[in-house]
């Protein structure tokens, strides 16, 4: 009898062990599987940090090189909004190169554009005198203009926009202002042709 109960207690006993490794196990193997749930989490969490970075340094490069083309396509000569006809013209014209310096040619509805906010000297140098400009300030053949210089802005660096009939005769003009030391050129291309082609009048004011 005592040595079946001894049995029995054994057994017992070796019944509760094998119950305990089962429940450290499963306890083990929850703590494994919550471990790696937490680890999921944590790589998830990265994985949506490194997306957030890539996506905000995409957007700072887009806003820098969206400010980088502002800048570069401004105008020459810092041309900004509500300038003078002048200003108007380094933004909107064409630079020529020629002997002693250069020239800017513009088209008559940049000249129309610039008559509205006039800051320069307008210059007939058409010959013979066939008409002008509403606006024009001097009328001056290109042939005299050496020998009228007198009759030109004295600032060298004043504005002075010259115009003809074709554009031939203006421009052999603007060479000679060139010569004679003026800085600020500018010349309707096409000439008083150009003008009228785009319904504009020539106002005649008997300077010949």
């Amino acid at each position: 009898m005592s040595s079946t109960n001894g049995k029995g207690t054994k057994s017992k006993a070796t019944a509760s062990a094998a119950a305990g490794g089962q429940r450290t196990t499963a306890s083990a193997g929850g703590t494994g599987a919550r471990s790696k749930k937490g680890t999921s989490a944590v790589d998830a969490r990265r994985r949506q940090n490194r997306i957030i970075g890539v996506v905000a340094v995409a957007v700072i490069a887009v806003l820098v090189v969206g400010v980088g083309w502002m800048f570069l396509s401004r105008p020459s000569g810092g041309v900004t909004a509500g300038a003078g006809g002048a200003a108007m013209a380094v933004s909107q014209g064409t630079v020529e190169k020629a002997n002693g310096g250069s020239w800017t040619n513009v088209s008559a509805d940049t000249l129309a554009a610039m008559l509205a906010k006039k800051d320069f000297t307008l210059l007939d140098v058409k010959t013979p005198y066939i008409g002008e400009i509403e606006g024009t300030d001097l009328y001056i053949p290109y042939t005299d203009l050496t020998a009228r210089a007198a009759a030109l802005p004295t600032d060298k660096a004043a504005p002075i926009v010259v115009y003809c009939r074709s554009g031939n005769e203006s421009r052999i003009a603007a060479q000679t202002l060139l010569g004679l030391g003026y800085t600020n050129i500018v010349n309707l291309d096409g000439g008083m042709n150009a003008w009228t082609a785009t319904g504009r009048q020539i106002v005649n004011k008997n300077r010949g």
